[in-house]
């Protein structure tokens, strides 16, 4: 007799497989699986790659994005660098075509609408490109010093120091309450009692009266 040679069952290539813990139900794993990046990153390209190949299995597209994500933790940019720098090129062309396609057209709307995209295309390379150059040189946050200038009991400190800046200001803020207060041996005091009416101690200066005034007015 001959031996016949069966073929293993064709995995489908198209369902991604969830661990289960011990102390979860299917539904409980399904959940979690459903909410993980690698997993929607995984479906959300399959859903777009069907244009430019497929027969994707997702299970390794899973394993892949997770090795990108382990190498971007780690401190291993150079993926998210090759990715920016694929984007930019990819848009610079998308620019040429439409500016050509643009320099093709007989009428003015067409014309304008092709030149629209591809200047929205060019910006977006140029975005790109910037996002490119701050992942590779960060840029440096950069602490000034300003200078306050008040007139009047205003205190105002940027330095290093809180504390002696709040100190400060309650000095300045006792020794300005210090002038309203009684205080002894001939300093300012602040009189509460009631105001009293002035008295007239030289009657010579009361209002004089109209004697000798002329009659006429000279020019």
């Amino acid at each position: 007799m001959s031996k016949v040679n069966k073929k293993p069952p064709a995995t489908n290539t198209k369902v991604l497989q969830a661990a289960i813990a011990p102390s979860q139900t299917d539904a409980q794993a399904l959940g979690a699986a459903t909410v993980t990046p690698l997993f929607n990153a995984a479906l959300t390209i399959d859903a777009y790659q069907g244009n430019i190949g497929g027969g994707v299995d997702l299970a390794a597209l899973v394993e892949s994005l997770q090795r990108c994500t382990d190498q971007a933790i780690t401190g291993d940019l150079s993926g998210l660098e090759a990715m920016l720098i694929g984007q930019a090129t990819a848009l610079q062309t998308i620019f040429t075509s439409l500016a050509r396609r643009a320099m093709n057209q007989e009428y003015q709307k067409h014309f304008e609408t092709f030149l629209a995209l591809a200047l929205k295309a060019q910006s977006q390379s140029r975005a790109t490109i910037s996002a490119l150059v701050d992942l590779k040189y960060p840029r440096q946050a950069t602490f000034v010093k300003q200078a306050n200038i008040a007139h009047g009991p205003q205190q105002v400190n940027n330095g290093s120091n809180p504390a002696a800046a709040v100190s400060h200001a309650e000095k300045i803020q006792t020794e300005q309450n210090g002038l309203l207060e009684d205080q002894s041996h001939g300093s300012t005091q602040l009189d509460t009692r009631a105001t009293t009416t002035p008295a007239r101690s030289d009657k010579s200066v009361e209002t004089m009266a109209k004697v000798h005034r002329a009659e006429k007015r000279r020019r």
